[in-house]
């Protein structure tokens, strides 16, 4: 498996995170992991998910920044267009982790899907 064929998005500190890293590793798996915290998250990258999955599903409304935006940032997060600008500003607002296999995105951390994603042919 080529290391860029898989990404791993995300904050390292983040308990998920952790736990889908220590999934990967223990099954062998090669990925790249980006730090969206240290590395910046742009519109191209945003839009690109966005193509493949709803807002609603990209931004997490139980995180601490989430819930620290003011009422009428909450609400410019519910749009597309303006919730790529607060993403961009507070990437601790995405989900996470986010697993990009190159073909598609999985929000969070499921081992069930990850066994899916990687088992083996």
């Amino acid at each position: 498996m080529l290391v860029s064929s898989i990404t791993l998005y995300g904050i390292p500190n983040c308990q998920t995170v952790k736990k889908a890293r220590d999934w990967l590793t223990m099954h062998q798996i090669t990925y790249t992991f980006y730090d969206f915290k240290k590395q910046g998250v742009n519109a191209d990258l945003l839009n690109s998910w966005l193509s493949q999955v709803g807002i609603e599903q990209l931004i997490n409304p139980s995180g601490m920044t989430f819930r620290n935006l003011s009422d009428s940032q909450k609400q410019d997060a519910q749009v597309a267009s303006s919730a790529i600008g607060l993403m961009i500003q507070n990437p601790s607002m995405i989900k996470r982790p986010i697993l990009d296999d190159s073909k598609q995105i999985y929000l969070g951390f499921k081992e069930d899907v990850y066994q899916s994603v990687f088992k083996k042919s």
